[in-house]
C-alpha cells in the first residue's frame, strides 16, 4: 500500500520546507481551514449553510435568515469542538475523554444531556447494509478500538493510521447523532498529530465518500485511498495559500 503514500509524502516534504511558519500565519491558516472543516462536514451531513455563510455565522456571529437554527448550532458547535482538536495535538495520543469532549463540545446546544454520551438504543447508517454496534457493548468496543489503535499507530503510515481510526470509530457509531462530525475530526487529530495536513472532504464527494465506508467492512484499501486522495487536495491547496 506504500505507494499510495507516495505522493502524499511528496506534497508534505514541500510543505515541510516552509516550516516553521510565523505564528501570525499558522493562526491564519487556521482559521482558513476552520471555514472550509465546518462547512464541508456540516454539508455531508445535511447542513444547509453555505460556506460563506458559515463564515458569517462563526465570525460574526449573524443569523442566517430563512436557515434552521439547528444548522446554526452545528456550525458554532464544530468550530468550538475544532478548537479543541487542536488543543490536543500535543498529546500524541487518542483517547477516550477526547473522543467524548470532541463529541460533547459540538453537541451540547443541540441536546446537552446526549453530549459526549454514548448512545442507548441502535441506530442505523442509512445507506448502509452493515448494523453498528449495539449499545451495551459501545463502551468495551471504544476501549478496545482506542487500545488496539494507539498500540498500531508506529507501524502504520499516518494516513492508514487515521482511515483505520475514522473507519472503526463510524461502524461503532457510539454517539446518538454526530458521529460523523466527530469521525472526521478525529482523521484530522491524528494528521496533525503526524504533522500533516488537514483533510476536507468536499460535500461533492459524499457518495464517493460514503462507498469507500461500505466497501470498508470487507477491505481497508478503499477508504485509506480515498484519505489520501483528500489529503492530497488540501495539501495543493495549503502550498497555494504559502
Amino acid at each position: 500500500m506504500q505507494n499510495i503514500f507516495s505522493e502524499v509524502d511528496r506534497l508534505q516534504d514541500e510543505i515541510n520546507q516552509h516550516r516553521p511558519l510565523s505564528a501570525h500565519l499558522k493562526q491564519q491558516i487556521k482559521e482558513y481551514y476552520r471555514i472550509g472543516l465546518t462547512y464541508s462536514s456540516n454539508a455531508l451531513e445535511g447542513n444547509t449553510l453555505t460556506e460563506s455563510e458559515t463564515k458569517i455565522v462563526l465570525e460574526e456571529g449573524i443569523t442566517i435568515g430563512g436557515k434552521p437554527l439547528r444548522d446554526h448550532l452545528e456550525a458554532q458547535g464544530l468550530s468550538e469542538a475544532y478548537d479543541f482538536m487542536y488543543e490536543v495535538i500535543a498529546s500524541q495520543t487518542i483517547t477516550i475523554e477526547q473522543i467524548k469532549q470532541l463529541h460533547r463540545l459540538f453537541y451540547y446546544r443541540i441536546a446537552e444531556q446526549r453530549s459526549g454520551v454514548y448512545r442507548t438504543e441502535q441506530v442505523l447508517i442509512t445507506g448502509s447494509k452493515y448494523p453498528t454496534t449495539v449499545p451495551d457493548k459501545i463502551n468495551t468496543a471504544m476501549i478496545e478500538m482506542v487500545t488496539r489503535l494507539n498500540s498500531l499507530r508506529l507501524n502504520l503510515h499516518p494516513v492508514e493510521f487515521a482511515a483505520q481510526l475514522h473507519k472503526e470509530f463510524v461502524f461503532i457509531h457510539p454517539f446518538i447523532d454526530g458521529n460523523g462530525r466527530v469521525a472526521r475530526l478525529l482523521l484530522n487529530l491524528v494528521l496533525l498529530q503526524a504533522g500533516y495536513n488537514i483533510v476536507i472532504i468536499p460535500p461533492i464527494m459524499r457518495a464517493e465518500y460514503i462507498r469507500s465506508l461500505e466497501k470498508a467492512h470487507v477491505e481497508d484499501r478503499d477508504p485509506v485511498v480515498f484519505v489520501a486522495q483528500m489529503l492530497q487536495e488540501t495539501q495543493k491547496d495549503y502550498l497555494r495559500l504559502l
